[in-house]
């Protein structure tokens, strides 16, 4: 019989889901809004603290003045959970890259067939970097109200932190759907 032209859906949709996990990781690693402090005693109401797991910002709702760079006055960066995020984040997207050549190279790569079990190791790669990703998120959403803030105010999960569970949940479910892939190696043999 004739070979299929057609790239199987399982890897359409792992090559949909990583890239947007990938951006979605990318943004929440870089954006410095794991978690929102306001309701600062001693300062503005409308002062919010931005902490990040590289940076710290503080802005003035009323006026939108935006101040990056704020010093670690309570030793915040210095925390394991952030201190874990600093590493595993940027591992994270490097293995996606890795992942996403890897895939495209067993997807279709100019091939008239898949290479199916290409696509299936890019499948486990990705799969691993979103479970990179969710670690650091997850632990730091458990410790995010025993991390360092003043006394007495009030702490909320931050756009970056849901950004990066979103992307690592994306990621996770791309690269399960490639791993797909070894299941047509596997009636191949």
């Amino acid at each position: 019989h004739l070979p299929s032209m057609r790239t199987p859906t399982a890897m359409i949709v792992g090559l949909v889901l990583c890239p947007c996990g990938l951006l979605l990781t990318l943004t929440g690693t870089l954006a410095p809004n794991w978690r929102q402090v306001s309701h600062i005693p001693d300062q503005s109401i409308d002062l919010i603290l931005e902490q990040g797991i590289w940076d710290m910002c503080q802005e003035q709702q009323s006026t939108h003045n935006r101040l990056c760079g704020q010093t670690d006055e309570l030793g915040y960066f210095e925390q394991v959970p952030v201190w874990v995020a600093q590493r595993l984040m940027p591992t994270s997207l490097v293995l996606n890259l890795l992942g996403l050549v890897v895939a495209a190279l067993g997807v279709r790569c100019w091939q008239k067939e898949p290479r199916h079990q290409l696509a299936g190791v890019a499948g486990l790669v990705l799969f691993l970097s979103g479970l990179l990703s969710l670690t650091p998120a997850s632990w730091y959403t458990h410790e995010l109200w025993a991390l360092p803030a003043p006394a007495g105010s009030t702490l909320v999960v931050g756009y970056s932190l849901v950004l990066s569970y979103l992307g690592s949940c994306l990621e996770i479910l791309g690269g399960l759907a490639l791993t797909l892939s070894f299941h047509r190696c596997c009636k191949e043999r």
